[in-house]
């Protein structure tokens, strides 16, 4: 079922026909583009070598040819997060949860990057970080981010003992501390339903620590839109487990929808106009749709804006 998903990555290429193979070719753009080195200082052009780099401004004003300097030459370095907490593992009937489709479009993503030439990390993350890689591209360490990420669909059942088992840390704090630990200016790509129990400006400061550290920030809003966002079931009681907490509640939907809708909805605004504020990408990931149809549109759409 997912796992077969998750192998077959080759469709990928679609969304990525106007995109890089790579910053090594250099024959086209990438999706990511502007974060394979970073400038550093400016040297003096030595006769002969290529004047691809050569500070043209600083030349009219000087007239003296210096070349950018640039901290390193690596590829892209990426690193995919992916919020595992039990909110995620939601719903629990479906071909899908949220935990799956991300773990689906995170393989989608590093098997771009291995084409590309480029670094990848991969995180995972609960109320404490669970699983950290640093960046790289060999063919080994690939296999192993696709070994992990098969671990995660291989755990997508929600089991109350084992998932609520700890009320200590939250989100925030992991995204707190991810942002220390990346050192070089990446790009960082999120995967979360950004629900932290009511902390959201906790967590909406843990995102502006990620651009403050100035990152390239991605968050991949993931939800079931049709009843996480649009509260839709039928108008009869049920039972509603949390499943962060533990806590359970019966109740007709019906009667709560559209103060459910209302509060989803300023949610989702001031979700977006934080992402806006801080300069991150959001893109609402909706369980429902293929996952090519989330990230094909978003990378060329991204390719465009970098040509």
């Amino acid at each position: 079922m997912v796992l077969s998903d998750i192998t077959d990555l080759n469709n990928l290429e679609l969304a990525a026909v106007h995109v890089t193979e790579g910053f090594i070719t250099g024959r086209h753009k990438s999706p990511f583009h502007g974060f394979s080195s970073e400038f550093n200082e400016h040297r003096l052009y030595n006769k002969g070598e290529s004047t691809r780099h050569i500070d043209w401004k600083l030349y009219a004003r000087t007239e003296k040819l210096f070349v950018k300097r640039y901290e390193d030459e690596t590829n892209l370095r990426c690193h995919i997060l992916i919020d595992t907490s039990p909110s995620m593992k939601y719903p629990r009937d479906a071909k899908y949860n949220k935990l799956d489709f991300s773990a689906v479009c995170a393989a989608a993503i590093i098997n771009l990057l291995k084409k590309q030439r480029d670094a990848a990390a991969l995180t995972l993350f609960n109320k404490k970080i669970e699983f950290s890689s640093d960046a790289k591209i060999s063919a080994v360490h690939i296999k192993m981010l696709f070994s992990k990420l098969g671990e995660v669909v291989s755990n997508r059942n929600f089991n109350p003992s084992l998932d609520n088992q700890s009320d200590e840390g939250s989100i925030a704090e992991c995204l707190h501390q991810i942002a220390e630990n990346i050192h070089k200016r990446s790009l960082v790509i999120v995967f979360s339903d950004m629900f932290d129990c009511g902390q959201e400006n906790d967590l909406f400061a843990a995102l502006q620590h990620l651009r403050h550290a100035k990152h390239d920030v991605i968050v991949f809003h993931v939800c079931d839109k049709r009843t996480e966002l649009d509260f839709n079931f039928e108008n009869r009681p049920y039972k509603f487990y949390d499943m962060e907490t533990g806590k359970m509640l019966t109740l007709n939907p019906f009667e709560f929808k559209d103060v459910y809708k209302k509060q989803s909805s300023e949610y989702l605004k001031k979700l977006k106009a934080r992402c806006g504020m801080y300069g991150m990408d959001l893109v609402e990931a909706d369980i429902a749709m293929p996952f090519k149809d989330i990230i094909a549109p978003y990378l060329i759409r991204r390719s465009r804006i970098a040509l």
